[in-house]
């Protein structure tokens, strides 16, 4: 898939250096993640369903990346995934984000996913836009979800609904 000078395809192994890198830039930031590391590739492999996983490539290296956790292994939640989605710094602003999240909801759409959700911090102000502009609708917002960087962090929840799965 072709969008903004980009190339969005599957993620593999050899991109894992350049993801992590940008994983850990947006960790630095302090409003992408409650994480503070990036994890080994080999946690990141493991934890991430292999089907979902997109690296947007563009001028020989890789811009961004998305990708999906299940959200729980209880049958009722099959078709319910977390996602996410992160942009390397010099690379935000050209529409990299969007055309992750479309190849991201073409690939779980087609899969039989019926809910892709995630959670933002609410200062985090472009990625719930991006969020917006690639249909997902804010559910709420929970309060003092967890503690970060030594003070409490509200997060936004937001989700989109596949149109594909009655």
């Amino acid at each position: 898939m072709s969008a903004t000078g980009v190339t969005v395809a599957a993620m593999l192994p050899e991109h894992a250096e350049q993801v992590l890198a940008i994983y850990q830039a947006g960790i630095d930031g302090g409003d992408a993640t409650f994480e503070s590391t990036a994890p080994t590739w080999e946690a990141f492999d493991a934890a991430r369903l292999p089907a979902h996983r997109l690296v947007a490539l563009g001028g020989g290296r890789v811009l961004g990346w998305a990708a999906v956790v299940p959200v729980s292994d209880r049958c009722a939640y099959a078709g319910v995934v977390e996602h996410s989605v992160y942009v390397r710094t010099d690379a935000r602003g050209r529409g990299v984000g969007l055309a992750l999240l479309q190849a991201l909801l073409a690939s779980t759409d087609a899969a039989g996913i019926w809910t892709v959700q995630s959670g933002v911090f609410p200062e985090n102000t472009a990625s719930l836009a991006l969020h917006a502009r690639a249909g997902f609708r804010v559910v709420g917002t929970r309060e003092r979800l967890g503690r970060h960087l030594g003070r409490w962090r509200d997060v936004v929840l937001v989700e989109r609904r596949s149109p594909a799965v009655d």
